[in-house]
């Protein structure tokens, strides 16, 4: 019986292995080339594709309309042409104030990690021991359940990072909406004049 799944195994793998690539080669295809009649902006864009500069950060494909390098940082990298298919620019500033968000809390988790290598807060072992990185998320979902929501508070964490989601996403919307000439991922603080010309 071994000698029969073996063989399967390899197959499989090989398998995978194509379909791996050929997901990993399609997106980098150019945009999408027949017409859909789900909503006018994207037939628009799509019908005009034969007439588009390039990208600049992919010679080889035409830039979207939407990415006509207004906006800061803009080097026409839409592979997948997700921002022909929104309404209008205020959804192409939305997902770059989204993008910028995750490369912060990114940011912030890697200096987190770093962090806690290098330094120990003063009353920590007593609390979770040496445990590093998903060891310690363990170590206090487990005091939770044997001590109680009191003494091992994840909750905590939950109900701060939901409120200053709640009242970063007031500048946001207004952005999204048209209402205010906020650039995405700018809230103004900078107390160290970093953003000063």
């Amino acid at each position: 019986e071994t000698h029969s799944t073996l063989p399967d195994s390899f197959a499989m793998l090989r398998a995978s292995i194509v379909l791996a690539i050929a997901a990993a080669a399609s997106a980098f295809a150019p945009g999408p080339i027949l017409t859909s009649s789900r909503t006018a902006a994207r037939s628009n864009a799509i019908s005009s594709m034969q007439m588009q500069a390039k990208s600049k950060a992919l010679p080889w494909l035409d830039r979207p309309p939407k990415l006509d390098g207004t906006i800061p940082g803009d080097s026409g990298f839409d592979p997948l042409w997700v921002t022909s298919m929104l309404p209008d620019k205020g959804w192409v500033k939305y997902l770059q104030e989204a993008e910028i968000k995750h490369g912060r809390i990114a940011m912030l988790a890697v200096v987190g990690a770093i962090v806690q290598d290098v330094y120990r807060f003063p009353g920590v072992d007593s609390v979770i021991g040496t445990a590093k990185l998903t060891a310690v998320h363990d170590k206090f979902l487990a005091l939770e359940a044997t001590k109680g929501s009191g003494y091992a508070t994840m909750h905590q964490i939950f109900l701060w990072v939901g409120l200053l989601e709640i009242f970063s996403s007031i500048a946001t919307i207004q952005m999204f909406l048209g209402n205010s000439d906020r650039v995405p991922g700018s809230f103004g603080f900078d107390p160290l004049g970093f953003g000063k010309n």
